[in-house]
């Protein structure tokens, strides 16, 4: 049976009210993100960052992985690796017509034939 004294309770709160303030915080920089209007690839990129740093910190902190073994970090690891390629995928796309409407693209493309 494990007993908490006063000071492992407060010190826990005040980490927890750390992580709820940074949460706020982080939801705040995605409204004023959302204001600025940035053009779509970079929008989703932003968009995935804040997504990943507020998840991350609501599953070492709330989910308490952070006090887990280390195999678990090796597989998270992985996922995270595996979500930054999905992040910056659109960033690759910027330059092609990926996304465009097909008439669009033809449109452009005949035109420069011309």
């Amino acid at each position: 049976m494990q007993s908490d004294s006063a000071d492992d309770v407060k010190k826990a709160v005040r980490g927890y009210l750390k992580i709820g303030a940074a949460l706020y915080v982080f939801t705040v920089i995605t409204v004023a993100v959302n204001q600025v209007h940035l053009v779509v690839p970079l929008a989703i990129t932003v968009a995935l960052i804040i997504a990943l740093t507020k998840g991350s910190m609501v599953a070492s902190v709330f989910m308490h992985l952070s006090h887990e073994k280390k195999w678990i970090y090796g597989s998270l690891l992985m996922c995270v690796v595996g979500f930054l390629l999905v992040i910056f995928l659109p960033l690759f796309t910027i330059g092609n017509t990926i996304g465009k409407p097909i008439e669009v693209t033809r449109g452009a493309a005949e035109h420069t034939a011309r």
